[in-house]
């Protein structure tokens, strides 16, 4: 007889200037060279070099409204993301700069991550959570519409020539942005 797996318990807590290297880490795991092949979200076939750096993740903890949130398991990193309240838009927060273990990849913890981003977000009186995703990400994009996300129809340019996102292996890189209510559930 088959039981199904426990689920994974996971802490949340807000990333501090000594998470910095560790953030980096997963991040780069998450979506860059040879470490991130064993999960399904590497982005090795579309960028070479670095997807941040410890200025940029300081940068992100040092803004108001701001968090970097850390997932832990027995004390291990395994997950993060990034949230901010975007004023300029009514009710809105942007999520982004997340990553998962890629070992954990597709065992909950995206979908237990995307929740407490939602949990967050209302906490800030946000009722929407934008993101942008690479175009060329439609089994990313796909996921994120299961959990209730839908493009906008707007689009933004890769930062080509700005080597702190990556080097573009191929010419035609574009983000679009998905939007999705923080109470959807998917």
């Amino acid at each position: 007889m088959m039981t199904a797996a426990a689920p994974m318990t996971l802490s949340f807590r807000t990333a501090g200037p000594d998470d910095v290297a560790a953030v980096v880490a997963l991040v780069e795991a998450a979506y860059r060279g040879a470490d991130s092949r064993r999960g399904w979200t590497t982005e090795a076939d579309l960028l070479e070099g670095q997807r941040t750096d410890a200025e940029q993740v300081r940068d992100l903890l040092a803004r108001p409204e701001s968090e970097v949130v850390l997932a832990e398991r027995d004390g291990r990193l395994v997950a993060c993301f990034h949230i901010e309240v975007q004023r300029h838009l009514a009710r809105s927060a942007y999520f982004g700069m997340f990553a998962v273990d890629p070992g954990l990849q597709g065992g909950g913890v995206g979908r237990a991550m995307i929740a407490e981003a939602r949990r967050r977000a209302t906490g800030w009186d946000c009722q929407v959570i934008r993101m942008t995703v690479i175009r060329q990400r439609t089994d990313l994009i796909a996921w994120y519409e299961r959990l209730g996300f839908r493009p906008t129809g707007e689009t933004e340019p890769f930062p080509y020539g700005d080597e702190r996102f990556g080097r573009p292996v191929r010419a035609d890189l574009e983000f679009v942005v998905l939007s999705g209510g923080v109470e959807t559930d998917g």
